[in-house]
């Protein structure tokens, strides 16, 4: 569904991307500086009788018309003004940049006048990379629509609605309150950012232009590049369609049908594989009439063979990171591609071949630089901890979510695992609602494994069961398990544990650690120093080594990150303290611990 502007109702919400790879488009970036004003009544939105403005008849009256007294004589009544508003930066959350909007949750308006005067023959597209959490868009005082999901990108066709003498303003309405129907829920365990996190901007394209496209190994078929390309517009049935990697000799003329959609299986024997050792990425061109789109595409194929996972039909032990979306060093969220770089450098200097992008989506840039350093992802969405079950729009949400993730990152060589959740505990209804986004997600990519952190269970003899029946569905074996920190003693007596695994699939271990206090220095009975948790990983390593089909693990975490649950006013103050990088980007001891572990499985695996 494509949506554009003039469009009310609390039920709209733009299908994303309409736009593949929006950011290679000739763009108009609306970062910077955004007027806002802090509305925790929410009077912006509503009238006096708690009914939408947008609503109404007149569809007027909210803080979106960004009225000005139209007279010195009689002036109106007007209540707002975001020119004489404070200003935030664009990408950023509200909450660092204000200290009264450190813990605040509500709504908050943002404002950006622009300038941009619409070209005959092209169209407009404004992209938002996310907004946390609900969020209303107008333009020029007209509703585009709303959006759920604080994670995945929002493009609406603005075409018909920019100004023809070029002068235009943004105005949105972003809530990040917390509520309990939503993906995620109420409960989480990272900071509740707010606001406008990514890049803003409007992209250009001719008025029939490619839209989509796959361009990706075929399922079972290593030496055939398949997929399809999607042409959008009055010109699209029959249109010619030019796909070149000219690095690999391949071009190939192609024409859509009546819907615009023009599909292709080429030979692909001569291209180099993707692999972290060697992330080579190709040059592939998309053209049809005007209308010209690059991407950097690698090529790779992951499936699993009993308990082994094959990259490019070669087993491989994937050594990973959980990792969130914030710089430690700065407080809020990553604010671009700086941050972001820093975040996958580190995991690559641990020996990282793989990262967990948690508990939600990731940046579209974090993708593609995963694909230029080579690291392969785990990408989920945030069906976390207790999910309303039972609604179906909360079901509908999760699944849109899903939907636009694999839509984003579906040409990302990196990504080799989509994960429908974490730690959700065993019922029927949740069993249902997630073998439904299991096979959701399979229904629309069956080329990458899907998963999810499974539930486990302890009995009296120190055994570890792990038979969660949502393991039926998916590709791995994959769970979280705190041994050292939660349950099972010191670090020193975890080591008793075994595991007992229902599955004869691929283990991998999606969570383990503890928390340490860069700096605080004891014995490894000492919890919260550096040496409990070198301890820990220490003895972590033994016990998960006993297991017969370990493949790999993504410990908790890279880096201290914050957490509004962490309260202890001297080794959390705030923060998560679990990473093996501190606050201030000291690496601790269990760093090295996981460095040398790393550095043992690559010999092993990769011979070097």
């Amino acid at each position: 569904m494509l949506l554009v502007g003039g469009v009310t109702g609390h039920t709209l919400r733009a299908q994303s991307p309409v736009l593949q790879n929006a950011p290679a488009r000739r763009v108009l970036s609306l970062n910077g500086s955004w007027n806002y004003i802090i509305d925790p009544y929410e009077n912006g939105f509503y009238d006096y009788r708690r009914e939408a403005f947008d609503q109404s008849k007149s569809g007027k009256g909210g803080y979106y018309d960004n009225q000005k007294p139209s007279s010195k004589q009689e002036p109106e009544l007007i209540e707002y003004d975001f020119d004489k508003s404070a200003a935030l930066q664009v990408p950023g959350d509200w909450n660092s940049q204000d200290p009264k909007l450190l813990y605040y949750e509500g709504t908050i308006w943002y404002k950006k006048s622009f300038t941009l005067a619409p070209k005959a023959g092209k169209r407009y597209f404004l992209y938002f990379g996310a907004i946390n959490y609900e969020s209303h868009i107008y333009l020029n005082g007209k509703k585009l629509g709303m959006h759920k999901g604080g994670f995945t990108p929002i493009q609406y066709d603005i075409t018909s609605q920019l100004s023809p003498s070029g002068d235009n303003f943004v105005v949105v309405k972003a809530d990040n309150t917390r509520r309990p129907n939503e993906v995620p829920t109420i409960n989480t365990d990272w900071w509740n950012y707010g606001g406008i996190t990514r890049d803003v901007f409007i992209a250009e394209t001719p008025d029939t232009y490619i839209s989509d496209y796959k361009v990706q190994l075929a399922k079972n078929d290593p030496n055939t590049v398949a997929g399809y390309v999607q042409v959008t517009g009055t010109g699209r049935a029959n249109q010619s369609v030019t796909l070149s990697i000219s690095e690999a000799g391949i071009k190939q003329s192609l024409k859509t049908d009546a819907e615009g959609r023009a599909t292709f299986r080429l030979p692909a024997k001569k291209l180099v594989r993707w692999s972290p050792q060697t992330p080579k990425l190709y040059a592939v061109t998309l053209s049809s009439g005007s209308d010209a789109v690059q991407d950097r595409i690698g090529f790779r194929t992951i499936q699993t063979r009993g308990a082994d996972i094959l990259l490019n039909g070669k087993s491989t032990y994937m050594r990973g990171i959980s990792i969130h979306d914030e710089n430690p060093l700065i407080p809020g969220r990553a604010r671009g591609e700086g941050d972001l770089r820093m975040l996958l450098t580190w995991a690559k200097e641990l020996g990282c071949n793989y990262v967990r992008l948690a508990h939600y989506p990731h940046n579209e840039t974090m993708l593609k630089l995963a694909d230029e350093m080579g690291l392969l992802v785990w990408a989920e969405v945030p069906v976390y901890w207790t999910i309303a079950w039972e609604n179906e729009a909360t079901y509908q949400n999760a699944e849109t979510q899903l939907s636009d993730l694999i839509s984003m990152g579906k040409n990302r060589a990196s990504i080799v695992v989509w994960s429908v959740g974490n730690e959700t505990p065993l019922g029927e209804a949740r069993l249902k609602f997630m073998t439904n986004l299991a096979n959701k997600a399979r229904s629309i990519d069956d080329t990458r494994l899907i998963s999810a952190a499974l539930e486990l269970h302890r009995t009296p003899d120190n055994v570890v069961h792990v038979d969660d029946p949502l393991g039926e569905v998916l590709d791995l074996t994959t769970f979280n398990e705190y041994a050292g920190w939660y349950w099972g003693g010191s670090p020193s007596e975890i080591t008793k544990y075994t595991f007992d695994i229902k599955y004869n699939k691929p283990v991998m271990i999606s969570e383990f650690g503890g928390d340490a206090l860069a700096g605080y220095h004891g014995d490894a009975e000492t919890r919260w120093s550096e040496e409990y948790q070198e301890a820990l990983y220490v003895n972590q390593l033994k016990m998960l080594g006993t297991i017969k089909n370990l493949r790999g693990m993504t410990p908790w975490i890279l880096a201290d990150f914050r957490a509004t649950r962490r309260q202890h006013p001297v080794y959390q103050n705030g923060f998560n303290r679990k990473g093996l990088i501190s606050s201030t980007g000291t690496k601790k001891k269990a760093f090295y611990v996981l460095q040398e572990y790393y550095r043992q499985m690559a010999q092993k695996y990769d011979g070097k």
